[in-house]
Order: structure tokens, then sequence, then C-alpha cells
């Protein structure tokens, strides 16, 4: 293909992705009347709330590799964006980087208030394993496990939370190289 098809395809490849994702999401967080339905809809916000989808992408794309049931693999993508979300929701309060918009439109924190905010964050997280242990996402528990343990390894402090952790450190000072590419390699690339 032309590089101009290979990007059309690409981009067709990206958007099925974000709509079977948010289709996946929106079934694990639906909308509710219970007394906590704010907690719900700040969930929602800070997850459904646009993004590009690209860990979810790289998720659908290497199961294709395996041949894993789309499925099943939609909601290992979903966990991994509910974990994402989850920190995003959590970097963009007044402790961390302050921010008002995210994907331009108001933070969950700025839509609703700090203590949603971090209560939707730490709804998402656990969410997310949950996700991965419940036996639709996978029939062998040896498989369910081992997809927990991993995304646990990825967020961790040795992962995303410990690369977060440098980076507030980097605000105060300098790092060399190393450490920047490290930094970098735990929050985003785990």
């Amino acid at each position: 293909p032309s590089p101009r098809e290979a990007s059309e395809t690409l981009q067709e490849a990206l958007q099925e992705c974000v709509v079977g994702v948010n289709k996946t999401i929106s079934r694990l967080l639906p909308d509710t009347d219970l007394a906590e339905a704010r907690l719900y809809e700040a969930m929602r916000h800070g997850v459904l709330s646009g993004g590009k989808r690209l860990r979810p992408f790289m998720v659908m794309q290497s199961a294709k590799l395996f041949n894993v049931d789309t499925a099943r693999s939609r909601r290992v993508a979903a966990a991994v964006e509910l974990l994402h979300c989850y920190s995003l929701i959590h970097d963009d309060l007044p402790a961390m980087d302050n921010s008002d918009l995210r994907r331009g439109v108001p933070t969950v924190h700025m839509r609703y208030d700090e203590a949603t905010a971090i209560l939707a964050g730490d709804a998402l997280l656990p969410l997310a394993f949950e996700v991965l242990a419940d036996r639709e996402t996978h029939p062998d528990p040896g498989v369910r496990i081992e997809l927990v343990r991993k995304l646990a390894e990825a967020s961790g402090p040795q992962g995303m939370v410990g690369g977060q952790m440098l980076d507030l450190i980097g605000e105060k000072e300098e790092f060399d190289l190393g450490t920047i590419s490290r930094m970098q390699r735990m929050k985003t690339g785990k």
C-alpha cells in the first residue's frame, strides 16, 4: 500500500479501537441512580471524554498477533485505559500538575471537585484489576493472574507511579539523561 493508504488503514484501525473500547468501558461504568452516582459520573468523565486510546490500540493489535478473541482483548485494553485514566485524573490534581483542561474539557477536579476526583481515580484503579481478574476476560485463572501481575508491575513503584515520583522530583532537581530516560520508561513506557 501507498503511504497514504497505510495512513488511512491505521486511522481506521485506531478509530475502530476507540469505538470498541469506549463501548466496553461504558458497559463497565454504567449510569446509575444510586446515591454515589456523582462518583460514577466523574469516573465516566475522566475516561470517556476523548483520548487517542493508543495503549488500548497496542493491546488490541498485539492480541491480534496471537489470535486472541476480540471481546477478551478489548476487556484487557479497557482495563489498561481505566488504569491510565486514573493516573491522568490524579496527575491533573492541584498537588501534581494543577491542570484545568484534559483533552479539551475540564479536568475531573475542575468539573466536580478535588475529593471527587481523588475518589474517581481511586475507583478506576481497582476496577482495572477487577476487569482483568474476571472470568469473562479469560477462562484460564493462570492467564488472568498473569495479566493482573503484569499490570500491577507496570503501574506500581517500579513503573508508572515510580516514574511520576521521579517527575515530581525532577521539578526541583536537575536529572542527567539516564535518569530522564528511566523516568520516561517507568512513567510512560511500562
